[in-house]
């Protein structure tokens, strides 16, 4: 059984399935001079940073977010992703020129993100997550509120920098919201609700999946440097990605987190490339399979997988002392398999859609909402889980943390050679178990 959410393709849907709720069209002024603000309902200027689908998805949800808000400047680093996410998001509201958008304030290359965030109240972080990062640090410095899809690095170095952002936006007040929609769920929310009243009792351990056919691949194509190919093809890379058990499974992985209280102490695991292995598909493995120890005892067996023809699921399943609940199915069950709890679906709105409402109420409201911390550990957690099913070790997330694991420069153009590279034959170098290392013996 799939357990999906319909609302987790919405995002890279434009979110087909919502309605139009912003009045008007919302006109870019060619200059920021023609901003005028008034006091008792300031105009909130939204930023959108990385344009494909996920950007262009969280940048429907906050237009239907908020009665006055601006969008003022798009990021990315190649243009036609900017072309096709304003086509993309006038076709979701029915063909209507909801955005139009000066070509001024459609910014490419490494640095437009920071040209975007310094015009902005609210900034939107989309990019491949290799990125997310540097591109938060400079939002957080420049006093901005921040939407970021999850997840948050893709190497230790990376997440370090982003607790330490994540501290500085608390005192600073500002409101920083992660994708990880399943917390902003009404469904998930329920049933954390009945866990903690204690109806399972205290979880020991648990099942999760993210397991499904794969996704898209962009083939190689003439004159293209080597750079761009990755930055086109990035999900293949674990730079810009993290593999896909830090890109999609970290949503099974933080629930787990979540509803257990508790963050892993170690993981161990296994995974390979069994059928996509081709040049096209880079340096990450096809499947995964981790057990996460947590301080408590508690054991989750967790794994995610990308071939066709496969099982599909994706879901998780937590058993406790008293019970056990089954998220996808809204079911909690006592251990005679007697239903306790059924949940009912009467959802009004997205996760997604709740994620841009709140953020965008707190700003309002001066409410304060910090995602980071959770959600950084929950990245960690993916992380550590990679390193190991690379490596065939036992790995101490604590000690992962602090490890100099950097695979993200610091600075790049479009004249910087690509993080990794392949060898003569166009094959990249795969980590193999029982070889790769993380720490000297």
């Amino acid at each position: 059984m799939n357990t999906e959410n319909k609302s987790n393709s919405s995002r890279r849907d434009f979110v087909k399935t919502s309605t139009l709720a912003t009045g008007g069209i919302l006109t870019i002024p060619t200059s920021l001079k023609a901003f005028s603000i008034p006091k008792s309902n300031p105009t909130l200027k939204v930023a959108l940073v990385g344009c494909g689908g996920r950007g262009s998805g969280a940048l429907v949800n906050a237009l239907q977010a908020d009665s006055n808000i601006q969008l003022v400047a798009m990021a990315d680093v190649f243009q036609d992703r900017i072309d096709s996410s304003l086509k993309g998001i006038n076709e979701h509201f029915g063909g209507q020129k909801v955005i139009e958008l000066d070509k001024e304030f459609q910014l490419t290359g490494f640095d437009a993100y920071q040209k975007a965030i310094d015009v902005a109240d609210v900034v939107l972080l989309a990019t491949p997550p290799g990125f997310r990062p540097i591109h938060f640090d400079y939002a957080v410095q420049k006093k901005k509120h921040v939407f970021m899809e999850k997840p948050l690095a893709t190497d230790s170095v990376g997440v370090r920098k982003i607790f330490d952002s994540g501290r500085e936006a608390l005192n600073k007040k500002l409101n920083v919201v992660v994708g990880l929609q399943r917390r902003y769920s009404k469904q998930y929310l329920e049933l954390y609700s009945k866990v903690q009243e204690g109806m399972i009792g205290q979880i020991t351990g648990g099942q999760i999946y993210w397991n499904s056919s794969g996704v898209w691949v962009h083939e190689r194509k003439e004159n293209q440097s080597e750079l761009e190919y990755q930055m086109r093809n990035w999900y293949y890379f674990n730079w810009l990605c993290g593999d896909h058990i830090v890109e999609q499974h970290i949503h099974n992985i933080d629930v787990a987190n979540w509803f257990i209280g508790e963050f892993p102490q170690t993981a161990q695991g296994m995974g390979g490339r069994q059928v996509r292995n081709g040049k096209d598909h880079g340096e990450i493995f096809d499947h995964h399979f981790v057990e996460f120890t947590y301080p408590s005892g508690a054991v989750i067996s967790s794994q995610c997988r990308h071939i066709p023809g496969c099982m599909n699921r994706v879901d998780e399943v937590l058993q406790g002392t008293k019970g056990t609940v089954f998220l996808g199915q809204g079911v909690i069950k006592d251990l005679n398999g007697k239903v306790l709890y059924q949940y009912q679906n009467n959802e009004d709105s997205s996760p997604y859609q709740i994620e841009q409402d709140e953020l965008f109420q707190a700003i309002r409201k001066e409410n304060l909402i910090n995602d980071v911390e959770h959600a950084a550990y929950s990245t960690l957690s993916a992380i550590g889980g990679r390193m190991a099913t690379y490596s065939g070790q036992v790995i101490n997330l604590k000690k992962a943390l602090a490890l100099d694991y950097r695979l993200v420069p610091d600075q790049m153009d479009w004249e910087s050679p690509a993080p990794v590279l392949p060898d003569e034959n166009g094959d990249y170098a795969i980590a193999m178990p029982g070889k790769t290392t993380y720490f000297k013996k």
